[in-house]
Parts: C-alpha cells; structure tokens; sequence
C-alpha cells in the first residue's frame, strides 16, 4: 500500500471506526480473495462481519494509520458472557473449556495482501504475545483453514497434520459429530511429507513450529469456501526456542 518502508503500529482497535476497517480488510480477504459468505456479511459497504464481533477485541496492524492486519480475540471469559466461542460451532471445546485454564481464541486473522511474507506478521505476534501476559493466558486455539473444500485435493496435509500433530489427549477437541471430516485419508507410510507442507498455509505452519496441535477432524465450512482445522497451543509446553520465535519481532 505504501512505497515507504512501513511503520508499524499493533495494538488493540480503539473505537469504531477501527473495528470497521478491521472488518474491510476482512472483506477483502476472506470475500473478495477467497470467495466466503456469511448471514452478516455486508456486500455494499465491503464488511466481513459477524455477531461475535461485539463481545471481541481487535488486535490490528496499522502503517501510517491504515489497518493492514488483523486478530479477533476472544477470552474465556467473554465468551462466557456473551455467545460461547465462535469455534464451538465447529468443535467440541469441552476438552478445552474442562481443563478452567485461561483460554483464548484466535480468528479472523488475515494481512492485506501487500505485507504478507514479510515483517507484518511478527509484529502481530509481538502484541499478541503482550495480550496473552496481560491476561494471563494459557491456552490459545482457533480455526485455520485451507482454501477449498474438495477434502480428495487436501489428503496429503490433512493426513500429515493428522499423523504428526495430533493433540494430546487432554487439549484433543473434536470436530462436532454432524460435520466431522476425517484427516487421516492416507496411512503415515503413504504421506509424501514435501508435498503436504507445501500445501499446508503459512500460518498453520508457523503455529506448529510454535508448538501447536490440531484437533481431531476437519469442518468443511461451505459459506466460506474452505477446510478448517482447530489448531491447539498450550504455552506452558512452549520452549524457549519457540517462545522467542513467538515473541520476538523481525525486521
């Protein structure tokens, strides 16, 4: 967006109006770029937006005051005041919510498309990582996805999270009953492990050298032309290696 190099700026959205430029570039991103949809999704003002967006906090990424990344967050005990977790509607959290550790949920993450594959998203995950300590967070989790839903062309990732980054037991949610997609399709011996990384999204990735998990399962999400995952990170069970590569900004 901008020729300069860029000043970053990632705190939480203050009014409004952020929280609507927040929903813009959601637009941008998850309609006009991958084709999703929505009950709230308004087409003529260009806004991604749903009914969790009032309970959440905004985390945005701003250069030279426009919003240029995003993170709709969402504690425990938000969602205990308000909705649930966006997430339930695709996963049974009990393993999560029983554990009553501090909990929160990661959605709606998304950068403009001119500050992916750089800097932009370390300085989200700094102010991120300033949240989590803020409040105490132990655990976060949220939906990731794959674009598509044709599961056949996404054997190879799906099966290679399934074999080698399954949760454990205790933080293992499941995809609900009704929509439940099962991602072992090959056996481990069969997983080409080149090739499912290379289909397998940035930001799925760098949550697992962070440390995380996925679920057991995937939802097939048709509004939004996708294939989510729930990917699980216990911060207590980070080590130190990958607690710098969560907290520490690159330029």
């Amino acid at each position: 967006m901008n020729a300069a190099a860029p000043q970053f700026e990632a705190r939480l959205a203050r009014d409004a109006a952020e929280i609507r430029a927040a929903q813009a570039l959601r637009y941008e991103v998850f309609v006009a770029e991958l084709g999703g949809d929505g009950p709230m999704v308004d087409h003529g003002a260009r806004l991604e937006q749903d009914r969790f967006d009032p309970l959440c906090d905004h985390l945005v990424l701003l250069d030279r005051g426009a919003v240029v990344g995003v993170y709709r967050l969402m504690r425990g005990d938000q969602a205990a005041e308000g909705l649930g977790f966006y997430s339930a509607s695709e996963y049974d959290l009990a393993p999560l919510t029983a554990s009553e550790r501090p909990l929160l949920e990661l959605g709606r993450s998304c950068l403009h498309r001119d500050y992916r594959g750089g800097a932009a998203m370390m300085h989200l995950w700094a102010a991120l990582a300033d949240y989590v300590q803020a409040h105490g967070i132990e655990i976060l989790f949220g939906v990731a996805s794959f674009h598509g839903t044709d599961v056949a062309k996404l054997s190879q990732p799906l099966s290679h999270l399934h074999h080698a980054h399954l949760a454990p037991p205790a933080l293992r949610v499941r995809a609900q009953p009704q929509h439940f997609q099962r991602m072992d399709l090959l056996p481990a011996d069969q997983i080409d492990r080149k090739q499912a990384m290379l289909a397998t999204p940035a930001l799925i990735k760098a949550y697992l050298r962070l440390g995380g998990f996925v679920g057991e399962g995937a939802f097939i999400d048709h509004a939004f032309n996708t294939t989510d995952i729930c990917l699980v990170m216990d911060t207590a069970k980070m080590n130190a290696r990958q607690r710098g590569l969560y907290t520490k900004v690159r330029g």
